[in-house]
């Protein structure tokens, strides 16, 4: 990512402890270790899905709806961006990078005008643990999954990567499915974070990006980008360089934060979460 991280990160707010698999007696058998590669293969995608269901729901904009918002576009950007402080809109835009910029101005400015950008980050992150509890309450392995999923957390140095770095100082909830799917939105955030680096470093603008992925000109559209879109073609290379880029910093992420075991044993637990979700 091109631009500087726009907060000083503070300290954890929470204490990192690793249970041990006999301190937890719902966790999962002990399974054969896996490369940092092929973990980052196999979670990623379903953490990105995961990891923006809460956003995605309308329970979350009747949470917005009461507290005063007037939509959940502009709870999304003040909630989301919420975590980066009182700041311009051109501060959220460089962490956001994907949407229109005019449109990223129009709605933080009036998401923030509600109740300020702290609290509206404070209420978008407790919309998370609401759903958190609502649909993955019965995911066994929870205690386990977070203890390794913060222990990934607390590795990255958050240089440049200005959203995930706000959002990893909020408080973790106590209740462990919430705390469990506030961690899949921090890895989700983390490889968001990383991928903005990898395409501003192929020199893609945020639209370009956009339309080279798949269902371009519809997620165009809904990004606030207004038609006629330019013939991306020739930078699809770029796009499949910074796709491969994003994997390999998340791998190197997971790489130098857990073991091989620990590799194979945080796979179990999210094909145990996946299969939790309701």
């Amino acid at each position: 990512m091109a631009f500087v991280s726009v907060v000083e990160l503070p300290p954890m707010t929470v204490t990192i402890g690793v249970p041990t698999m006999a301190d937890m007696p719902n966790a999962t058998s002990p399974t054969s270790p896996m490369s940092s590669v092929a973990l980052t293969d196999e979670i990623s995608p379903f953490f990105s899905d995961l990891g923006s269901k809460y956003m995605l729901d309308p329970a979350t904009a009747e949470i917005g709806k009461a507290a005063g918002y007037s939509d959940g576009f502009s709870f999304y950007f003040a909630g989301r961006g919420g975590v980066l402080g009182d700041v311009d809109a051109d501060v959220i835009y460089s962490a956001f990078v994907f949407f229109d910029q005019p449109l990223v101005r129009k709605m933080w400015e009036r998401g923030v005008a509600v109740e300020g950008a702290r609290k509206a980050g404070s209420r978008y992150v407790g919309a998370a643990d609401a759903w958190g509890i609502a649909h993955i309450s019965g995911f066994a392995g929870a205690a386990r999954f977070n203890a390794l999923a913060e222990q990934v957390v607390a590795s990255v140095d958050a240089g440049g990567l200005s959203l995930f770095a706000g959002l990893r100082a909020e408080p973790l909830p106590a209740n462990p499915h919430a705390r469990t799917y506030r961690l899949v939105t921090y890895l989700r955030e983390l490889r968001g974070c990383l991928h903005i680096n990898a395409v501003v470093a192929e020199g893609l603008t945020g639209l370009q990006a956009v339309l080279t992925g798949e269902n371009g000109n519809f997620f165009a559209k809904i990004h606030g980008y207004q038609e006629p879109y330019p013939d991306v073609a020739h930078l699809a290379p770029a796009r499949a360089r910074a796709e491969a880029t994003t994997a390999k910093l998340m791998s190197n992420i997971y790489e130098q934060s857990l073991t091989p075991a620990e590799r194979g044993e945080f796979a179990a637990l999210v094909a145990e979460l996946k299969a939790a979700v309701v």
